[in-house]
């Protein structure tokens, strides 16, 4: 079904990338201004994978992050109040602001956390994928990782699992051409890497991840194949991300023109060019998305720092 005959889709993904952007934005000022313990690994220019995916999945289903994993969380519904206060390392964050950035989870969503380890989520979904075949419901989960982390031994083991087994996951790769200041296409022979799932006999799509009506169409074929029990697929969404890998690095290694030309397929934009959405709705949904953020930021800096006495309180996870 097309975007112009489904309007609260459309809608949606519009709403969903427009919040990360502005997310992201307000992110990257903090960590300007010094406020942000630890590194800003933005989601700018990936938000058409996020939306599109999150569209995809019910919600009861699950999700496993990474380390650059904010617009994943946004578009899964998190509260982007208790995100922002664990991002500044406040007490009224997710993780009471022990987590940062890079640690977010909401087991009430079935978001199981992002992570800073390169490739960490891979096992992680597919450990959940196995314990929703074995408690026979038709759960799937969603696992996202970078075109770096497909060259980790997590990536191939996990995938082997859950081929050999029929797990119901997911795995979107957002290929985003670097892993830290490395192309991508230095470091593999074959480039369309969705292609390795010919050697693991499942399913394997390589796409354009800053089209979020296609990403969630392929999103929701492969959630379909997974929930009917025929197992994994792997998805490959091409994007790009508009910022170095993180707050301190200026993308210098980029080839001339580059950046300019992934701006001019940015994934807001070419989502405006379809046209499924009259500028007056796209505008109340930018204010809409402006409020929230701005809420957001000011529940953040409201909010204490946790104290002393809190060090060995939430170490474990309290059902």
């Amino acid at each position: 079904m097309g975007l112009e005959k489904d309007g609260a889709l459309a809608r949606r993904l519009y709403a969903d990338m427009v919040r990360i952007r502005r997310f992201e934005e307000e992110v990257f000022e903090f960590y300007k201004c010094g406020l942000m313990p630890g590194l800003a690994h933005l989601y700018i220019g990936e938000e058409a994978v996020a939306a599109g995916a999150c569209a995809a999945i019910r919600p009861d289903d699950y999700l496993s992050s990474t380390h650059r994993g904010h617009g994943h969380l946004v578009a899964r519904g998190a509260d982007t109040k208790k995100m922002m206060a664990e991002i500044l390392g406040r007490r009224d964050g997710y993780c009471r602001g022990k987590g940062g950035s890079m640690h977010i989870m909401d087991m009430s969503l079935g978001i199981l956390g992002a992570n800073g380890i390169v490739g960490g989520g891979i096992p992680i979904a597919t450990g959940a994928g196995y314990s929703c075949k074995y408690r026979g419901t038709d759960q799937v989960v969603l696992c996202f990782f970078g075109d770096g982390a497909s060259n980790e031994g997590t990536f191939h083991e996990s995938i082997n699992m859950a081929a050999a087994w029929d797990l119901p996951v997911v795995y979107i790769i957002e290929n985003n051409h670097y892993g830290i200041t490395v192309n991508i296409d230095r470091v593999t022979k074959e480039h369309d890497l969705a292609r390795r799932a010919i050697g693991y006999g499942i399913e394997g799509y390589t796409i354009d991840g800053n089209d979020a009506e296609l990403v969630y169409e392929t999103v929701s074929k492969a959630v379909a194949h997974a929930r009917a029990g025929k197992g994994p697929t792997l998805i490959e969404c091409k994007t790009y991300r508009q910022h170095g890998h993180n707050g301190n690095d200026n993308g210098a290694y980029r080839a001339p023109g580059e950046l300019e030309y992934w701006k001019s397929r940015d994934p807001i934009k070419l989502f405006e060019e379809k046209g499924c959405l009259s500028e007056s709705v796209r505008e109340e949904l930018r204010a809409a998305a402006e409020e929230e953020i701005r809420e957001a930021c000011e529940f953040a800096q409201a909010s204490p720092y946790p104290g002393p006495e809190e060090l060995m309180q939430g170490i474990f996870y309290e059902a």
